[in-house]
């Protein structure tokens, strides 16, 4: 007998956060690949004995950030501890961590996920998210590896999600709505090829309608969204295989190979107690006076949730906000649009489909767009108020875009200008109607849409420079004499 299983799925998420220097010591943070291996260490975060920490107040000012956008409790006395175990890139042999007392209890955030006509919303609670130092990096080739410290100590914020994901797609949702929010409070920039953003998966099944969790396993450094979403399919239809066929799922901590599409056993999984979690002795308990969080909190953009509403209220689909707000620097970009005096809907339009379709196809984002919002909102007024049209703009858009150039100056020396002179209108249309017997007697006979016939005539004639909506207007009043 076959039995239905569902899904219960966490992901603890390793954030590098973006501040100048390591955790617990002033060497640089973050380096480049121009860089050379263990160029950037010193005796504190490669382990040499008599070594102390010494806290970083921008790491620890990045990660309440970060926590207040998650929405979670800011605690004002957190705690430090050592949590052992041995790797080759541990240089101490253990990790200072956040264990008992995080700076960030619990939180929420909501996520959005289906396809476009079909959007859902959910609600993914936040365990806590705790400050700690990153390990080194080793690099594997045949019998041999390679250790480069430069990444040792450097800060991480660890954000732990409660078990309320039932599906890949939630996950993936999930792990979007994450780095969009470490980006936007610029806590991280979230570089995965860079090693910024990192995933553990956690997934256990039980029989639906079971309140019961089942015996969970782990899926170890994911570094692609992709990776993500396939693992966890992978992983729940082994499990449902394994069930199905009266085995037993075994609690292990495993590893995805992309290549091949499956998990392989990695080790046992560990629980707290294999940790050995002791207070790190070396560091005083952090507190976060009063007055250190409402300064963060002033400090703090408003967030895509709340940007997302306001677009909403000014006419916009949930769709279009959600791509509006998919980043800080396009949401910021649209309301400059709009205080240039460019209306909602249209901006909304010419970012999502013109300027985001070309920015894609060049790999690059909005901040490296060569249309200022300003000149955005001229080219919009332009077509607003009738002096050309949207399919003219478009060719106008596409030259600012290679050029740099205004949208009034490229209308200038394109000739594009719409004719608005009453009378040369009314000849065009006249002549349009003297031209096309049959779109006449059409229109007459009650087809209404035959007058499209005759406005196409009539942009023919003027090489687009007839206002189309004004010459609508005139062949109809002109038709019904």
């Amino acid at each position: 007998m076959t039995t239905s299983f569902e899904p219960v799925i966490g992901l603890e998420i390793h954030v590098q956060l973006h501040s100048k220097t390591k955790m617990f010591c002033t060497c640089l943070n973050g380096m480049d690949e121009s860089c050379g291996p263990n160029s950037e260490i010193c005796p504190r975060c490669s382990g040499q004995p008599g070594t102390l920490p010494v806290m970083n107040e921008g790491a620890v000012r990045l990660g309440v950030r970060a926590g207040l956008a998650l929405g979670c409790q800011i605690n004002e006395v957190s705690s430090f501890e050592r949590k052992h175990y041995f790797y080759p890139d541990l240089p101490k042999s253990y990790q200072i961590t956040q264990n008992a007392h995080p700076v960030n209890g619990r939180g929420e955030i909501e996520i959005t996920f289906g396809p476009k006509d079909k959007l859902q919303k959910k609600k993914i609670g936040i365990h806590h998210a705790h400050l700690e130092e990153d390990a080194a990096k080793s690099s594997h080739s045949g019998d041999y590896s390679l250790v480069d410290f430069n990444r040792a100590g450097c800060p991480l914020l660890e954000i732990v999600s409660m078990p309320d994901l039932r599906s890949a797609d939630e996950a993936y949702a999930y792990l979007t709505e994450i780095k969009r929010l470490m980006q936007w409070v610029d806590a991280s920039e979230c570089d995965m090829e860079k090693g910024e953003l990192r995933v553990d998966v956690n997934v256990s099944l039980r029989p639906v309608g079971q309140e019961k969790f089942g015996t969970r396993t782990e899926i170890k450094n994911l570094n692609s969204f992709k990776a993500v979403k396939d693992a966890i399919n992978y992983e729940i239809a082994r499990q449902t295989q394994v069930l199905n066929e009266g085995g037993q799922v075994v609690q292990q901590t495993l590893l995805w190979d992309k290549e091949h599409g499956f998990t392989k056993p990695m080790r046992s999984k560990e629980d707290a107690l294999d940790y050995r979690y002791f207070p790190e002795p070396d560091l005083p308990p952090l507190i976060l006076r009063k007055d250190r969080l409402e300064k963060i909190k002033a400090q703090m953009p408003e967030l895509p949730a709340a940007k997302e509403a306001k677009f909403v209220a000014l006419g916009l689909s949930a769709y279009d906000a959600g791509v509006l707000t998919l980043t800080r620097k396009t949401a910021e970009y649209f309301e400059q649009v709009l205080s240039c005096g460019a209306g909602a809907k249209a901006a909304a339009n010419w970012i999502t489909t013109d300027l985001m379709g070309l920015l894609n196809a060049d790999k690059k984002d909005i901040g490296q767009s060569p249309v200022a919002a300003a000149d955005l909102a001229e080219l919009i007024k332009l077509v607003e108020s009738g002096k050309i049209s949207r399919n003219q703009a478009k060719t106008v858009f596409e030259q600012m875009y290679k050029t740099g150039a205004k949208a009034a100056a490229l209308v200038e020396k394109m000739g594009l200008s719409q004719v608005s002179d009453e009378g040369q209108l009314f000849a065009w249309a006249q002549e349009a109607i003297n031209e096309s017997p049959k779109a006449v007697a059409d229109f007459k006979k009650g087809n209404r849409a035959a007058v499209g016939a005759l406005v196409g005539a009539v942009m023919k004639k003027s090489r687009g420079k007839a206002n189309p909506r004004r010459m609508n207007e005139i062949l109809v009043e002109l038709l019904g004499k």
